[in-house]
C-alpha cells in the first residue's frame, strides 16, 4: 500500500475514486456530514471544496492506494490563528468498506502524526459519532476522550447523534 500526499494533478486524477470512496462510506453509515441520499454531484462538490482548501495550504490530505485504487484518505485542517499554531484537526478519515480492518486507517493516522510533528503541531484533535466503531480505533491510536455534545449531528439516516471529541498530544510546544 502506498500512503502519500498528492499534488493537485494527482488529486485531480483521483477525484472519481474520492467521490466513490465518500459515497461508499456514507452508504455504510459513516457520519461525515452527509445524509444517505448523497449524490455523486454533492460528493463531487465536497471534493472541490477540499481541493480549494488544499490550494491555500489550510488543508492537508493523504491518500492510501492499493493496486492502483484509492482505498482510504484522511485530512488535516491546520489552525491558522496565531494563538493556535500548535494544533490541527484530523478530518474525514475514510476507508473503503472492502478494505476495512486491513491497517489502512492506522497507516493514514501514522502519516498524519508524522506530518504534524514535522509542522510543529503538537496537538491533534478530532470528533466522531459517539458510540461508533471509530471510538475504539482512536483510543487504540492513543487518543484521549475529552467530551461530547448531545444531538451534535445527524447520521446518514437522519437520526440526531452525540459526538465524541478526542485529542492526542504529540509533544508540548514551548511558548514563543
Amino acid at each position: 500500500m502506498n500512503i502519500y500526499q498528492p499534488d493537485l494533478a494527482q488529486y485531480d486524477a483521483a477525484r472519481a475514486d474520492l467521490i466513490a470512496l465518500l459515497m461508499d462510506a456514507v452508504a455504510h453509515g459513516a457520519s461525515l456530514g452527509f445524509l444517505a441520499a448523497l449524490t455523486p454531484t454533492e460528493a463531487g462538490a465536497y471534493w472541490c471544496e477540499v481541493r480549494a482548501a488544499m490550494q491555500t495550504g489550510a488543508r492537508l490530505l493523504w491518500l492510501a492506494e492499493r493496486d492502483g485504487a484509492i482505498v482510504g484518505t484522511v485530512q488535516v485542517e491546520l489552525c491558522g490563528k496565531k494563538n493556535g499554531v500548535n494544533r490541527a484537526e484530523v478530518q474525514k478519515l475514510l476507508v473503503h468498506s472492502a478494505a476495512r480492518r486491513g491497517g489502512v486507517a492506522r497507516q493514514l493516522m501514522a502519516a498524519v502524526e508524522a506530518a504534524a510533528r514535522a509542522l510543529d503541531r503538537g496537538l491533534l484533535y478530532l470528533d466522531t459519532e459517539a458510540g461508533s466503531d471509530a471510538e475504539p480505533f482512536y483510543r487504540a491510536c492513543g487518543y484521549t476522550y475529552a467530551a461530547g455534545l448531545p444531538d451534535y449531528a445527524c447520521n446518514p439516516s437522519g437520526i440526531w447523534k452525540p459526538n465524541a471529541i478526542y485529542y492526542k498530544t504529540l509533544f508540548t510546544r514551548s511558548p514563543s
